[in-house]
Formats: structure tokens, C-alpha cells, sequence
């Protein structure tokens, strides 16, 4: 079995002065880990910071100003975590470049892509290729979790960046995990956590949405049973509904239909239909 938050463990979470994040920084902080907490944002990372050294003594929290997108940065932060505590036994790449599409659209400009893609995406890249030598080498029972999106699966119009971004941590991932479950002696596991609708920063909470608690308690009990896809319900779109997008999406590949078939005009009533039937062997 699988644990992410472990007594005596190193917590690693990028992303963690709000929402996803420091939720999981407070859950680590529950059960008397190590913590470090990683961002940008350096007055909400104080105050994450002292919240939870309120719970696990001061001593046991590290707050650090980084931002993912610097390779060199991520390769200093590691060897610094590993001379203080050792490796982490939970690597949290969570940190993202937000949500809202660009007014261009696919004309984005290029600026919104780069930086979309640099954290996004090469942010997991930089939190492992920087943390897992170490978590390799301590040959302890380890856990990263790179934290994806719906939209990276079922790309819904609207924001084609953040999407893709979301579609390559997607696939990154997936290949993170095979070669850790291939790798002669590793003890590493790697899951692709993907929230669903969640109040995170400093949004209103409303009716339907998922806390980060939430989110993260889900996040918890999947890793237990050692799942990969940890895919996140909330108050209004179920699991049944999500795999159902997930099914059509894919059935536009091998039935050659238009791109993003949901929403094309000549679909949408098919789609409405498909709704309402149970997928194949369920």
C-alpha cells in the first residue's frame, strides 16, 4: 500500500501557499511530517508557513521562494531539502499557471504559452528530474503526485493553453509512472491527480464545488489503494459523467469524427443521447 503523508516523512509541495496545495500542506502537518513549502507568492507562503509550523513546530517547516520554472533553482532546492532531512517520501508537483483564456483564444500570445508551458508542464519535469535522484537513491517508499486537470482530458474550448498544457502533464506522467513501476529497485510511485471543480486561492467557495480538503482527502485514500488516474468528483459532475466525456473523446480518434466533437453542431444532439446511456460493460 502506498502512503502519502507519513509520520516522520519529508513533504515537498510546489504550489503550496493556497488552495490544492496548502491543504496538502495542512494534512501533512496533521500527521508530524517534514514539510516544505514551495511558490512564488511570498506572503501567502509566509502565512501557510506559520499556520502550520503552528501545528508541527516551526522547526519542521520550509518556506521557499522558487519558481518551478527554473531548472537550476529546483536542482538547488533538492540538494538543500536532502542536506536538511533527506529525500522526500512525498513530492507534490502542483504549482500551475492559471485557468482564464487568453482573449486571443489559439492567438493567444506567445508570451501566455511559454509561460503556461513553463510551469505547467516543465514544472513537473524540473520537480522531478531535480527530486527524483534522491528519492531513488534514499530507496525509501516514495510518492509523487503531479497534479493535471479535466481540461487536459476532455479539452473543452475556451482556454487551448491551458489545455494543452494539461494534456501533456497527462502524458508526461503516465510515462513517469511506467518507468518507476519498470525500474529495478525503486521503490517510487508516481499518480496524476485531477481535480474537478475546486475553490482554490481566494475564490468565493459556491455550491457544487469541492473544498481543497476535499480534494485532498480524496487524493489520500486513492493513493492508498495505489491508483494511478485519481480523478475528482464534486457536488455536481459525478465520476459516471466525467468517464462518459472521457469515452467520447476518445471515440472521436476511432470513429474519425470532427475535432472536439461534443460541441460540433452535427453532434451535440448524438452527444445528448450518449449521455444517457450507460458506457459498454458498465
Amino acid at each position: 500500500m502506498s502512503e502519502s503523508f507519513t509520520a516522520g516523512g519529508v513533504a515537498v509541495i510546489t504550489g503550496a501557499a493556497s488552495g490544492i496545495g496548502r491543504a496538502a500542506g495542512r494534512r501533512a502537518a496533521q500527521v508530524g511530517m517534514k514539510i516544505v513549502l514551495v511558490d512564488i507568492n511570498e506572503a501567502k507562503l509566509a502565512a501557510t508557513a506559520t499556520e502550520l509550523g503552528g501545528v508541527v513546530g516551526r522547526q519542521n517547516v520550509r518556506a521557499e521562494v522558487v519558481d518551478v520554472a527554473d531548472p537550476a533553482a529546483m536542482v538547488a532546492l533538492a540538494h538543500s531539502v536532502e542536506a536538511w532531512w533527506g529525500a522526500p517520501t512525498f513530492l507534490m508537483n502542483n504549482a500551475a499557471f492559471f485557468v482564464a483564456g487568453g482573449a486571443g483564444g489559439i492567438l493567444d500570445p506567445i508570451e501566455n504559452w511559454q509561460r503556461t508551458f513553463a510551469i505547467n508542464v516543465l514544472g513537473p519535469v524540473n520537480g522531478v528530474q531535480a527530486f527524483l535522484p534522491g528519492m531513488l537513491k534514499a530507496g525509501r517508499p516514495s510518492v509523487i503526485v503531479n497534479t493535471g486537470s479535466k481540461q487536459g482530458l476532455t479539452n473543452p474550448p475556451g482556454n487551448p493553453a491551458y489545455n494543452t498544457s494539461k494534456a501533456a502533464v497527462n502524458a508526461y506522467t503516465q510515462n513517469l509512472a511506467r518507468d518507476l513501476r519498470e525500474r529495478e529497485g525503486s521503490g517510487v510511485s508516481a499518480h496524476l491527480l485531477i481535480p474537478g471543480w475546486t475553490t482554490t486561492g481566494e475564490a468565493e467557495h459556491r455550491p457544487g464545488a469541492w473544498l481543497p480538503e476535499q480534494v485532498v482527502g480524496y487524493m489520500e485514500a486513492a493513493i492508498a489503494r495505489e491508483e494511478f488516474f485519481i480523478l475528482c468528483p464534486d457536488e455536481e459532475t459525478p465520476n459516471e459523467t466525467d468517464h462518459k466525456r472521457i469515452f467520447w473523446n476518445a471515440m472521436d480518434i476511432i470513429e474519425n469524427r470532427p475535432a472536439l466533437s461534443r460541441w460540433h453542431p452535427a453532434w451535440k444532439e448524438k452527444f445528448a443521447e450518449f449521455m444517457k446511456r450507460d458506457l459498454p460493460g458498465k
